[in-house]
């Protein structure tokens, strides 16, 4: 393991793209607390985003895996450029003569993944944590450390589409039609529930039912928006007469599935590079 790892990191420590991109990322990450600094002036009224509770225990778990997770596309990037570069400069059929199998090929690519997958959800904690013991009304044990199961759902939510991006990596090749690949299934994933839910079965939850196990739908449903969550939202919305009944619940069946979405697309990318001719 600690071999295949290696091989994959001296590949893109020489990556200055990759180094770019990552490092931008984490940048992003950390930039989440610059929000605490922002305070707006409306209608003569001024505020600071930090002192409207988003920055709670437990609330803050939810919001900011919720808003990193959007920035999830930079590694994605790193993903399926390492696997684009294998054929253009030809490493990978180095590999193959150098003795490595193409099991250990998609394992050290998979574990690069869960690596960064790792990294970016124990950064993400740690970043958290110092926001909230800063600016939380709350500060009980039990009220911090509740709700961890958004930090779990973030790193599934990274390790299953990090597991898709590597199989459009070596389905298509190439990184921006790899991309561009993964842009379009989205946009097909959208007009199959569309389909579904206003054709086939109109006035039912049917499509909604089905268009959960869809690969990219049941990874965005891991973490539902946390907006509407805040007190001020809910109360401008009582106000106008509406109300918010969203199921912002982590369940345990949305996990499973995103985690046999990653054996999938890894035993496909397994088995498309193993029936490709290099």
């Amino acid at each position: 393991m600690l071999r295949l790892l290696h091989i994959e990191f001296q590949k893109l420590r020489y990556n200055k793209a990759a180094k770019v991109i990552t490092i931008t990322y984490f940048a992003l990450i950390t930039c989440i607390a610059l929000i605490a600094s922002i305070e707006f002036n409306f209608a003569g009224i001024k505020f600071r985003v930090a002192d409207q509770g988003i920055f709670n225990f437990p609330y803050i778990w939810h919001f900011n895996t919720y808003i990193a997770s959007w920035g999830k596309l930079f590694l994605a990037i790193v993903i399926v450029s390492m696997m684009a570069n294998e054929y253009s400069h030809r490493t990978l059929k180095q590999n193959l003569i150098d003795g490595l199998s193409k099991k250990e090929f998609i394992g050290s690519k998979f574990l690069t993944a869960l690596v960064f997958s790792l990294l970016s959800t124990l950064f993400l904690f740690v970043v958290s944590m110092l926001l909230g013991l800063s600016f939380s009304d709350y500060n009980e044990f039990s009220i911090v450390f509740s709700d961890l199961d958004y930090v779990i759902a973030y790193f599934v939510k990274l390790v299953g589409f990090f597991a898709f991006c590597m199989f459009l990596g070596i389905l298509v090749k190439r990184s921006a039609f790899a991309l561009g690949f993964l842009f379009i299934w989205w946009i097909i994933e959208n007009i199959i529930y569309a389909l579904l839910k206003f054709k086939v079965f109109k006035g039912t939850t049917i499509a909604d039912t089905i268009v959960q196990f869809f690969p990219l739908e049941s990874i965005g449903n891991l973490i539902n928006e946390p907006f509407s969550r805040l007190n001020f939202i809910q109360s401008a919305a009582n106000q106008l007469g509406e109300s918010f009944q969203r199921d912002y619940v982590v369940h345990w069946y949305e996990i499973l599935i995103v985690l046999v979405w990653k054996l999938i697309f890894v035993y496909l990318s397994y088995v498309l590079l193993k029936k490709r001719d290099l």
